[in-house]
């Protein structure tokens, strides 16, 4: 039977598991996912609607590919606005699906523009379909980079006016993605260096969520008895309140990092960015880095040894190889345990007493303290947008489940917060999900509020409102910093709440200390019946927050 490309497209989509599609605004292909039952989620712009699909991508750790169309042809303004989203899911090593309509047979000379060119510097692999029944060879091409390999984006590009293709005579079959393990020798060595270490540190990246290895994880770091150090990226990977957990950041991760002897990083690409610790005397210590993409070895430090191989089945082996050579474990170190749980109690004494403050305007370390009160940490799920707010809460809310956190890499953009929040409620309904903004945050998604009330996503934004961009300003880091460009309006010139509230909303205003926690749970009671809410909480300016280790 002949059908359409872009019906072949959906079909296909339908067939790989692909729930519902983002888009914005126009794509011939979002005809063909309503003519074949393919929920639509149409968003407020170019960009949100990558970053909902990335988020879902993310926060299903690849296991359920988030997919959009965005507008092209010869008017490329869409792709091109959407430029930025797809970049931050390449840099991020997100399996995000883009589709996009490409200018039709014979027009290429009518624009400056060649998206193919463009967007491949941002995307694992451009597919570029010439004929209606490549169709199929294209999307499976599309799913094998999606699903095997270091993650990351993948651009389609589907003109108009393909035609049609008989689906008989080229049938689709969903593709399951490969993985490969660790070589045994390596692996061997691995856990001698391992086992042979006076202050060994497990380092973990995302690799193991997007392998699906959070319980090899634990199962490794219990047997071999060795302290774990998270990424951002990772927060959560290794649940945060137990006893082997050094957390993310602050002085609790950095002592164990610039301790350890032997530095032992599976799933992680050991990039020190802006976003991540920068190995400490790394000459002096041995780099032990378990990865799937052989481009992280000897990239940012000499690696001591290399397992490669898919993050599950290099700890599934690494297991294996330590419980023989231990004859089934490192027996339990009690003076560890005891000197990661002082270290953690003196790191949290720093900030506790603003957690708990009672000062107006509100300390914003007293609004993740008591959300930390209200939320039940395994059923539930929190991010936070670039900036302080991201800092604040990554120092200290501490995350006990899988994808109960979702933090940032590479590039950290202003407003995925929200993306980030409705891909989790998509992908977990049954989770309460929030997300933590604040008035530079706020104002690069609020255009996307209105289709958020529109598909009754019951999610809970939380706006630390201090009138300014908190860091930037003269007295925050330090005199001379920014002073001239940190400076907004305050709540009493613009009520975002009120704003929130116009489009659908349950929106309040928090003043004070003791109003948080009823207001957060008016919040999610109006979220448990579909309606998206608002806080609007006026904080204080406090720029602090645990610091990333760099190089003296």
């Amino acid at each position: 039977m002949k059908i359409k490309a872009a019906n072949g497209v959906a079909r296909i989509l339908k067939a790989e598991g692909v729930p519902w599609v983002s888009c914005y605004p126009t794509n011939h292909v979002n005809n063909a996912l309503g003519e074949e039952g393919v929920p639509i989620l149409m968003m407020g712009e170019e960009r949100f609607a990558v970053a909902v699909a990335d988020a879902f991508s993310r926060v299903t750790c690849g296991k359920r590919i988030g997919a959009c169309t965005i507008m092209a042809n010869l008017n490329a303004a869409g792709i091109q606005m959407a430029y930025g989203a797809i970049a931050q899911a390449w840099e991020d090593s997100s399996p995000l699906l883009v589709i996009t309509e490409g200018v039709g047979q014979g027009a290429g000379r009518h624009t400056h523009f060649d998206m193919a060119q463009a967007l491949a510097p941002v995307t694992k692999w451009v597919g570029k379909i010439d004929r209606a029944e490549l169709v199929p060879d294209y999307l499976r091409r599309a799913f094998t980079h999606l699903r095997s390999g270091r993650p990351g984006p993948v651009l389609l590009i589907v003109p108009r006016d393909l035609g049609e293709y008989d689906e008989d005579e080229h049938p689709y079959t969903p593709v399951k993605g490969w993985r490969w393990g660790p070589d045994p020798d390596d692996v061997k060595a691995a856990v001698k260096t391992l086992l042979g270490a006076k202050d060994p540190l497990l380092y973990v990246g995302e690799g193991v969520y997007y392998a699906d290895a959070t319980s090899e994880l634990l199962q490794l770091a219990e047997l071999a008895q060795v302290p774990v150090l998270t990424t951002l990226k990772a927060k959560g990977a290794f649940p945060e309140h137990h006893p082997l957990s050094v957390g993310v950041r602050g002085s609790l991760a950095e002592h164990f990092l610039r301790r350890c002897d032997v530095l032992f990083s599976i799933g992680s690409s050991l990039f020190p960015n802006r976003f991540s610790h920068a190995i400490p005397d790394a000459r002096a210590k041995t780099i032990v880095q378990c990865t799937v993409d052989t481009l992280d070895i000897n990239r940012s430090y000499e690696t001591g040894h290399a397992v490669i191989g898919d993050a599950k089945l290099t700890l599934q082996a690494l297991i294996e190889e330590l419980s023989k050579q231990t004859g089934g474990g490192v027996p339990k170190k009690a003076a560890l345990a005891g000197e990661i749980r002082a270290a953690r109690q003196e790191f949290l004494a720093k900030f506790r007493p603003w957690m708990e403050s009672n000062e107006t305007p509100i300390n914003p370390y007293r609004v993740i303290g008591d959300l930390m009160k209200v939320l039940d940490p395994k059923a539930s799920f929190v991010t936070a947008d670039s900036g302080n707010t991201r800092d604040q809460l990554s120092t200290v809310y501490e995350a006990h489940v899988p994808r109960g956190h979702l933090g940032w890499g590479n590039v950290s953009t202003l407003g995925f917060s929200l993306a980030g929040a409705i891909g989790a409620k998509l992908a977990y309904p049954e989770r309460q999900c929030v997300h933590v903004t604040g008035d530079a945050g706020v104002c690069y998604m609020m255009g996307n509020f209105e289709a958020v009330a529109r598909y009754r996503i019951g999610i809970t934004t939380l706006h630390i409102n201090n009138g300014g961009y908190s860091g930037y300003g003269p007295g925050f880091w330090g005199a001379g910093h920014d002073p001239y460009t940190w400076k907004v309006s305050d709540h009493s010139s613009a009520c975002m709440a009120t704003m929130a509230r116009a489009v659908g909303f349950h929106a309040e205003d928090v003043t004070e200390p003791s109003e948080i926690v009823p207001a957060l749970r008016r919040a999610f009671d109006e979220n448990a019946r579909g309606r998206p809410a608002y806080l609007e909480l006026i904080c204080s300016h406090h720029p602090v927050h645990g610091g990333w280790v760099r190089p003296a």
